[in-house]
Formats: C-alpha cells, structure tokens, sequence
C-alpha cells in the first residue's frame, strides 16, 4: 500500500521541479534566434512548442531586456518586425520611446502600427 501512495507522490515532484528547467531552455532558444535574426527558425519553434509571442512577452527577457528592445539591440529588424505584427499595439507604443534609442527603422514600424 505504501508503494502505491509513494509512487504517485515521487511522479508529481518529479513533474514539478522539471518544469522551470523547461522553461528555461525554452527562453534561452528564443533569445538565440532573436539574436540570430532567424524568423523562420523562431516561427517554427513558437509553433512546435504551441506559443503565441503576445502570450509569453510580458514574462520572457532577454539579457535583462524585453524581446523587442533585445531584438533591435540585436539589430534583428526582420524578428523585430515580426514581432511588432504580432504584439498587441498598446504593448508596442509603449516601447516606441525604447526602441527609437536602439534602432530607428523598428521605431518607425512601430509608430505605423
């Protein structure tokens, strides 16, 4: 009896304590592809891992910045683009004034959204 109540318990913890390190590899593959300025490789990982950048933006930094803000840091303007498409526009006005000291072009793309 008592390995059938153990058993369950060790499963849940194991469960639970993998789950930041997930989350961290994922983060980290994100930010490598930002960086990189590689759009299609970001764009099938999002999907093969089922996330929405409008879903995972307020919590994901990258180098103690926001996706946006490391992207035109990063000059990856093709990314940046993509992901002023795919935010929100109140959350890209909000970055207008950030982004403008990094990279213009992302600034003007943003102002147009």
């Amino acid at each position: 009896m008592k390995k059938f109540i153990l058993l369950p318990i060790l499963l849940a913890t194991s469960v639970i304590t993998a789950a930041p390190a997930q989350a961290d590899g994922l983060s980290l593959r994100i930010c490598e592809y930002v960086q990189a300025n590689d759009k299609s490789r970001l764009r099938s990982f999002l999907k093969q891992n089922k996330l929405k950048i409008r879903n995972i933006y307020k919590r994901l930094e990258c180098n103690g910045n926001t996706l946006l803000i490391f992207a035109a840091k990063s000059n990856a303007l093709e990314v940046g683009e993509f992901i002023i498409g795919k935010l929100p526009s109140k959350k890209v006005k909000a970055e207008i004034d950030n982004l403008a000291k990094y990279s213009a072009h992302l600034a003007e793309e943003a102002r147009d959204r």
